[in-house]
């Protein structure tokens, strides 16, 4: 970006001379790797403060910065001999709105066609199939992993080539309000809300304050309005709380006929179309409905969309297959570790329940489910307990505080409880089979990944 579009997006009035207007800077949010000739935009969170960095960003050759604060040369930090007078200082309210204000200027001067996805639980998995099947006809840039916030989204817009054609940006939340921004400078032209569930309830009280947040995807529209569409999981709460007038597609499994279903592999008709999968689960397929349409939304052919599906590959901890070795036995592990929460719980141990034999599921703590989180978790072991399809022989293990009400109601089958990672690896060193697969399942912050390194170690 020159000079002269920061003051654009960002509304700052500023005298500079054109020499200056003109400079092209690339901007950067980090001391630690910012280079000469960039451009500096410091960030405050609760345990760090960017500006405290200003003059470190300058001396490593930034030629400004923004800031909330009028900046002169620091007596314990001078400016480089001559430097002074050529940096250049914007003076904001607020440096994130700032980072938001120039990450909008360059949405519309790239001006993709932008999906907005969210969910309580699938987007990112929605998020990757969009993108997979988008790709076959579009130039396509996606949310890296991690970055569905508001600094995420602007990483994401900066980060886009030049010739992108379309967008697709995962955005998550954590309260009533923030997607509703994410909305405002993402502009999004297709709208997504993969479902809502109970992830975050402890936050938003109820389901349907959760309903609420998600809705507000669709507070802002896009650019191009000839392809505004709202796509949705049919479900009566969204449908209730959505604010939107334009075209609304609403899709379910129930939608669908499955034609053929594995542990890693889903064949299935949607709309006179056979559609397949490399991977199982029918949330996947759900989510796939998803891409579908906004597919058929921006005119893919039939064919085109069937390609971008059968392409998607299941991404790091999200139905990921990999192998340890235990005991000199080769022994196989699906990781669903990156998130967890009733629904999605759920919708794992039905498909493993449904798919496979000799396992062994160790489950954790759900997060962030508020006061009657001790209940979810209950329910889920009941859950467990009621299933048709539970077999005697499976083995259930839980780990943390909140999983053993998991543990404590099922009486169905063989369960152990232990309270810490470290507990579980001699039990499963010491019992694991070397034909069973262990199945992996909690809210992240459990770390579930140190389960393969400890039985790897």
């Amino acid at each position: 970006m020159k000079i002269r579009d920061l003051l654009t997006a960002t509304g700052v009035k500023k005298k500079l001379e054109e020499e200056q207007l003109e400079l092209d800077v690339r901007i950067s949010t980090d001391t630690r790797t910012i280079k000469k000739g960039d451009f500096y935009l410091p960030l405050k969170g609760a345990s760090f403060d960017g500006e405290k960095f200003i003059y470190q960003a300058i001396e490593k050759g930034a030629v400004g910065s923004f800031c909330t604060q009028d900046i002169a040369p620091s007596p314990l930090t001078p400016l480089p001999p001559g430097e002074g007078a050529q940096t250049c200082f914007l003076k904001v309210k607020d440096t994130l709105t700032a980072y938001l204000q120039l990450a909008n200027f360059r949405r519309k001067k790239l001006n993709p066609i932008v999906v907005g996805i969210t969910g309580s639980s699938g987007k990112t998995t929605t998020k990757e199939l969009v993108a997979s099947v988008l790709s076959e006809k579009f130039k396509t840039f996606k949310t890296p992993l991690n970055h569905n916030n508001e600094i995420g989204f602007c990483q994401t817009i900066f980060e886009a080539p030049d010739d992108t054609e379309v967008l697709v940006l995962e955005m998550g939340m954590r309260g009533l309000g923030e997607i509703e921004l994410l909305s405002k400078y993402a502009e999004p032209d297709i709208t997504i809300i993969s479902n809502v569930g109970t992830a975050h309830i402890g936050r938003l009280g109820s389901r349907e304050n959760i309903a609420k947040a998600k809705c507000e995807i669709v507070s802002h529209q896009g650019i191009n309005k000839d392809i505004n569409v709202f796509i949705a999981h049919d479900d009566e709460l969204i449908k209730k709380t959505v604010q939107y007038d334009g075209e609304k597609i609403y899709f379910s499994v129930k939608d669908v006929n499955i034609i053929e279903k594995s542990a890693d592999y889903s064949k299935f008709e949607y709309k006179n179309n056979v559609y397949e999968l490399n991977v199982g689960g029918d949330y996947n397929i759900e989510n796939a409905l998803s891409a579908i349409n906004a597919g058929i939304k921006l005119g893919l052919s039939t064919e085109q969309i069937k390609n971008g599906l059968k392409k998607y590959k299941p991404i790091e901890k999200r139905w990921e297959a990999v192998k340890v070795g235990v005991n000199g036995n080769t022994i196989n592990v699906i990781n669903d570790s990156y998130n967890a929460n009733p629904e999605s719980m759920r919708a794992f141990v039905d498909t493993i329940f449904e798919h496979y034999k000799n396992y062994t599921i160790i489950l954790g703590d759900m997060g962030e489910l508020g006061i009657n989180e001790v209940q979810y978790h209950k329910e889920l072991g009941e859950y467990i307990n009621n299933n048709n399809n539970l077999d005697s022989d499976t083995k259930i293990i839980s780990i943390g505080s909140l999983s053993k009400n998991i543990t404590d109601s099922i009486t169905k089958c063989e369960t152990h409880h232990f309270s810490s990672i470290e507990e579980s690896i001699l039990y499963l060193k010491e019992n694991i089979k070397s034909n069973t697969t262990i199945f992996l399942k909690a809210s992240r912050s459990m770390k579930f990944e140190r389960i393969i390194e400890l039985l790897n170690s």
